[in-house]
Formats: C-alpha cells, structure tokens, sequence
C-alpha cells in the first residue's frame, strides 16, 4: 500500500515502523507535524496514501485530514488507556505489564475504535529506554497487525464504548507530579522519578541555588551525606545523597529562561562547572571491572567470562563526547592486555552509538574546535579496533545506531544486532560527509553501490535489511533483557571454535593485505580533510543543522526523507 507516517519527530519508533513497513514492500513517506498542518494536508494530496499512521504524535491531526482519510494513532498504553503521558504514569504507578493501543484518530483524543493491542512488560529502566525496546517491539507488532487488518478489509475495530474496554483519561504528568523531596524520599522513590523522565522532560530541581532539570537515574551504594547534597562526580555525573542513599545524575538542563546559552542536556558536571565555576566535587572513579554485588554507575564496565571478554558503555542518549571516546579507548586498550580471543563491545541494552556529542560541541565555547576534537577522539577509537588482529572483536547493537556510531560497530569483525535495531549508517542529515574510515569499512561490507546508496539516500534500515545488506553478521532475536545472555552465550560458542586460530590468521592476512592497498591513514586523512573544511566554515549547513536538533527547533524540510539538507557528495 501507499501508507504516509504523520509524526512530530521522526523519532526512534517513526524511523523504525517506516523501516519495517517498507521491508514488506508497502511505499512509504514521512511528514513532520511539528512545521504545522499546511505541510500534512499538502503531503496527504501529493501522495494520495490508502491509510495514514501516526505513529509519535504530540499535536492533533487536522480534522479535514482524520475525517476523509483513515488514520491510525499509536498510542503507549493499553486500551482504555488515555492522555498524553501514558509511560510517565506506568512508571510513577509501579505498573509490571503496559501495553501499545492502535486506534483510529477521532474528534477526541485516544479515543477511537482499536485496531490492535500489544502488551510489553515494564523492566525498571528509563522511560526512554522502555520506549525505544520493550514499548518499540510491541508498538511495530501492534502497527503490522492493524495493517494487515486493514489491507485485508474485513476486520471490524473494536470501539472503546465497548463493554470491555475500560476507559480511563489521565492528564499530563507535571513537574509537581516529579517533584524529589531530598528528605523524605528513599533511594528507589527517587529512582522511579528520576527514571519517568530520563530523556524529557527531566525532573525540575534545584541545585546550588538554581533551577535546573535533572536527567536519569543510577544507584550508588557506598557514599553517603546530608539529604540533596552533592558527594562526588564520575564520568561527567554527579552523585547526589537520598535519605537513605545515594544516586548518580548522568546529566542536567538549565531552564530555558535561566539565561544560559545553552539550555539542553549535556554532561552534569560540566553544567555546574559553567554556572559555579569554583566548585570542586571530589572524584570517585569507578573501576572499569566492578565486584559482584556493587550496585554503583559507571558507563564503561569491563568483565571477562573464560576466553571472551565484554566491555560494556552506555552514554545517555547515545552520544560519544571527546572525553567519552578517549575514556573508552583506554578501557579498550586495557581490555587488549587481557588474554582473551574474542572481545565483544557494546551496552546490554539501548542505543550502542549515534556518534559524536552533538549538545557537548554545540555548548562549547568554540563548537568547531570541539567538533574537530571529538571526531579525531572517534577516529582514534575506531582505528584501534581495527588494527586489533590478535583477537575477533563482536561489536553487539542492543538498539540503535547512527552516523559515526554506526561506523564503529562495522570496524568490528562480526556485527551481531538484535531484531528491534534500526541502523543509520549515513551523515547527511547533519549536513556532514562522514569520517570513522567509514570509506574503508562500508563499501567493504556492502560494496560500493551499495555503501554510495546508503550514505545518500539517508533512510533507517532495519536490522532484517541491515543482514540482507552485509551490515550485520548475525540476528539475534531477542527480547530487550534477554539479549545481553544471548551474545554471552555466542561469544562463548564463538570463543570455543575449532577454526578460530585459522581466522584469526586469516583476519591478519586480510588487514595486511588492505593496509598494502591502501593505508588506514589515507583514509582517515581524506576522510578528515572534508570534515574539516565543514567544521571550519560558519556558512556550512552543520552549524544551523546541528543547532536546531540540539536546540529542538524545527529546521529543514517538513518531509524528512527528501534530499538531505546541506548535500555533499
């Protein structure tokens, strides 16, 4: 069918229904809500679609749309369920099982007759975690069932007057709602706060005398202190005392009228450090390899089971900033002296990389230095795992990955994705040719057709079409919280091969032969050249690009899958 998303952002679950949905032979286009109602009305009659999905949306359709079109709206709640902060109340209601609801847009919102429903278990993670994983699975099976009902033409929706659906309408959630009583509150409570709006909107909070939003959770087992005070910093967090504990906060966001210029996450630390410049939190680093029993954050933890060796990062939203890359690069490094034959990168669950941080090069005082800096940082990780001949390196993508972080999972010898994954192996939409020695790793996987393809045309590939691709060696279809016992155990299997001191040898012989060809340093070096000669222009689109999607703002064309803004070929 020809099917049209709506949505506000082509966000994690938009660019992955497209994907699947365009995996089964359905042509389909994208619209973004957020530029306004002219944009939608004007794609609904360029592409005429036989069924319009929304599958994110925060404002109303336009009732002209809704009233001559069927429309389906995905909704992350169960049926009955009703309101704009659906996961926000499972999470702050303690709820095991939530569900994803496909209905039809009516007058009322939430309200129409159900197509389907999928029910997903609610793990204690952050809210966007669960959205990406458990609430994406069930929300992409739900939206394939309601599509099929629909092709098929005979299935009747359900009506939520029906006897039994319980109806039940829940406001926004609001700041009042999340609000952290440093002294009453005990750890897990702060927890679950914390943990409803890791990503948006944060928990508004006051820290040093100042207002600022506080993003994501971790516990902390060992320090102490007076209630809402400061303890520690790590990795760029801050550790901060509950009545009963402790917690560590990856990251913070000044309020939009606080007078900061760079209102938006990045690092906890380094936000304190620009609005009190003398202070001084005591570091407690955390070893990369952790004891049994310690329940403390850090985002790069290495641990070794026989032969096979896993070193685990996990960095908010995905992106790797300068002192993340260099940080993970010496844990790399040290995981190398380990004797170990295959060595497996990746977090157990969530985004595996998107890249360079966007929010740290846009707060830094010069963002074209700093993205110079945090891209040399990427490069230098990136050729170290492929240098690595001695050992078969498995990069395991638990969820996404993007631009730059992508690159990093293909200089890995074996790609290993869970089903859920969506990749975006490209740059484009950031304005940016692209570095990572992508020009040596992706026409190597894919060939060069192919690689040009995927670098132009700039669309989400699933995991399915990724291993059609050569992007990906293996699927590996498991649920959310199976999926790090499921790699354990194939990197097991892999590490206790027959074979591998032969491919090893063989991966030897093959990095020899491409280094004669053509050195890694040219590719890098050219690769570089183009990078630079963007970063370094005030004109080039990456500066507006990358500002805009920092800054939330809309920029560029409605339609997300026209010609990448900022082209460079």
């Amino acid at each position: 069918m020809d099917i049209l998303l709506v949505a506000s952002a082509f966000n994690s679950l938009s660019q992955r229904v497209y994907a699947e949905l365009s995996d089964l032979g359905h042509r389909v286009d994208v619209v973004l809500a957020a530029h306004g109602p002219d944009p939608v009305r004007a794609a609904v009659r360029e592409s005429r679609p036989e069924l319009i999905i929304a599958p994110m949306l925060r404002t109303a359709l336009p009732e002209d749309v809704w009233r001559d079109h069927t429309c389906l709206i995905v909704h992350p709640g169960p049926p009955g369920d009703r309101g704009p902060s659906a996961l926000d109340w499972a999470i702050a209601g303690r709820a095991e099982q939530w569900g994803v609801t496909v209905l039809r847009a009516e007058a009322a919102m939430d309200a129409g007759a159900i197509w389907a429903a999928e029910p997903f278990p609610v793990p204690p993670v952050g809210k966007s975690d669960l959205y990406r994983n458990e609430a994406s699975d069930a929300a992409v099976t739900a939206v394939l069932t309601a599509v099929r009902r629909y092709a098929e033409g005979f299935y009747k929706p359900l009506p939520q007057t029906d006897a039994s659906v319980t109806v039940g309408w829940r406001d926004f959630f609001r700041q009042e709602q999340r609000r952290i009583d440093w002294e009453r509150d005990d750890t897990e409570t702060v927890l679950r706060t914390l943990r409803g709006a890791d990503s948006q909107p944060g928990v508004l909070d006051e820290l040093l005398g100042r207002q600022v939003f506080l993003h994501g959770g971790h516990p902390e087992d060992r320090l102490r202190g007076r209630p809402g005070a400061l303890l520690a910093q790590r990795a760029g967090a801050v550790c901060r005392a509950t009545r009963d504990g402790a917690v560590w906060i990856p990251e913070l966001r000044p309020r939009r009228d606080s007078g900061d210029p760079a209102p938006f996450r990045r690092p906890a630390a380094s936000v304190l450090a620009s609005q009190q410049p003398g202070l001084r939190l005591p570091e407690d680093p955390a070893p990369p390899e952790l004891p049994p029993g310690r329940r403390t954050w850090t985002d790069i933890r290495y641990r070794q089971h026989g032969d096979v060796g896993f070193l685990a990062f996990s960095f908010p939203g995905g992106a790797m900033s300068t002192d993340q890359c260099r940080r993970l690069l010496a844990a790399y490094t040290q995981a190398l002296a380990r004797p170990t034959r295959v060595l497996v990168l990746g977090g157990t669950r969530d985004f595996f990389s998107n890249g360079i941080h966007l929010n740290v090069i846009e707060a830094a005082p010069d963002p074209a230095e700093e993205s110079w800096t945090n891209l040399n940082a990427m490069d230098d990780l990136v050729e170290a795992v492929l240098r690595t001949t001695d050992r078969l390196v498995v990069a395991a993508l638990a969820g996404n990955a993007a631009a730059g972080g992508a690159m990093l999972a293909l200089a890995a010898d074996q790609v290993w994705c869970r089903t859920g994954a969506v990749l975006n192996p490209h740059y484009r939409r950031m304005g940016l040719y692209g570095s990572e020695f992508w020009t040596y790793t992706l026409p190597r996987r894919v060939g060069p057709g192919n690689a040009r393809r995927l670098t132009t045309e700039a669309v989400p590939v699933s995991a399915a079409s990724a291993e059609r691709l050569g992007l990906v060696d293996r699927l590996v279809p498991a649920a959310p919280q199976d999926f790090a016992a499921e790699v354990r155990r194939l990197a097991t299997t892999l590490a206790a091969a027959p074979d591998l001191d032969r491919r090893l040898a063989a991966k030897a012989a093959a990095r020899a032969a491409d280094e004669r060809e053509r050195p890694l340093a040219d590719h890098r070096q050219a690769e570089l050249a183009r990078m630079h000669a963007v970063f370094f222009d005030p004109a080039a689109p990456y500066h507006a690009l990358r500002s805009a999607f920092v800054r939330k703002t809309p920029a560029g064309s409605p339609r997300p899958l026209a010609p990448a803004a900022g082209d460079v070929r």
